[in-house]
C-alpha cells in the first residue's frame, strides 16, 4: 500500500469533488451501484436504521457451482429498490454518516499499490490538500479492512460446506444458508 502523502499527491493531481449527481446510487451500467458491504458494515447501518439483515442487504448476485445443487457467494451488497440503492431517497444519501468504505472513498479504490478511478463526473475538479489525505487515509483504512474481510471469508470456507441443493453467502462471521 502507498504511503498516506503519496496516495494524497495521486489523488490531488486527478482531482475530484462530489457533484451531488447521486449516479453512483444508481444503476447506470450493468451493476454500477452494486455496493458490496461487510458484516460490520451491515450491523452499523441496522444500528442506524433499525432495519434487518435483510432488509439492509442482499447476497452478491454472482453464485459458484458448488456441486450437488449447492451455490455460493462471498459477499453481500447493500439492496436496491429498482435502479436505485435503498437509502438514496430524494436524491440523498439517508445513511450518509454510516455509508459503507466503497461509498466513502468512490470514486477511487486501491488494488495493491494501484490507484483505481471509476467514471464519475466530479473527476478532475480541484480537491484541497486535506481533503485529499482524508480520501487517502480512508482507502488506508478500507484496503485494511477489506484485508481483514477477505482473511476471515477464507478460514470460513474451509470451515464449512454448502449443503446440497442450497445456496449460502460466506463472509467474515460464517456461512449462512439463504432460504429458498
Amino acid at each position: 500500500m502507498p504511503a498516506i502523502d503519496e496516495l494524497a499527491e495521486r489523488i490531488t493531481s486527478i482531482g475530484f469533488r462530489c457533484t451531488g449527481c447521486s449516479e453512483c446510487c444508481r444503476r447506470v451500467a450493468d451493476d454500477s451501484n452494486l455496493v458490496i458491504v461487510s458484516p460490520p458494515e451491515i450491523r452499523a447501518i441496522m444500528a442506524a436504521t433499525g432495519m434487518t439483515w435483510d432488509e439492509t442487504a442482499e447476497p452478491y448476485p454472482e453464485f459458484i457451482d458448488g456441486g450437488d445443487g449447492a451455490r455460493y457467494t462471498f459477499a453481500w451488497c447493500i439492496r436496491r429498490r429498482g435502479n436505485t440503492c435503498i437509502f438514496l431517497v430524494d436524491g440523498r444519501c439517508t445513511i450518509y454518516a454510516h455509508r459503507p468504505w466503497i461509498c466513502r472513498t468512490y470514486p477511487f479504490m486501491l488494488d495493491g499499490d494501484a490507484l483505481l478511478v471509476s467514471e464519475c463526473r466530479g473527476l478532475g475538479a480541484p480537491i484541497p490538500e486535506e481533503e485529499a489525505r482524508d480520501m487517502a487515509r480512508a482507502l488506508a483504512e478500507r484496503s485494511r479492512a477489506e484485508a481483514v474481510e477477505e482473511a476471515g471469508i477464507r478460514r470460513r470456507f474451509a470451515e464449512a460446506a454448502v449443503p446440497k441443493g442450497r445456496r449460502a453467502v460466506f463472509d467474515s462471521e460464517g456461512m449462512k444458508v439463504l432460504d429458498g
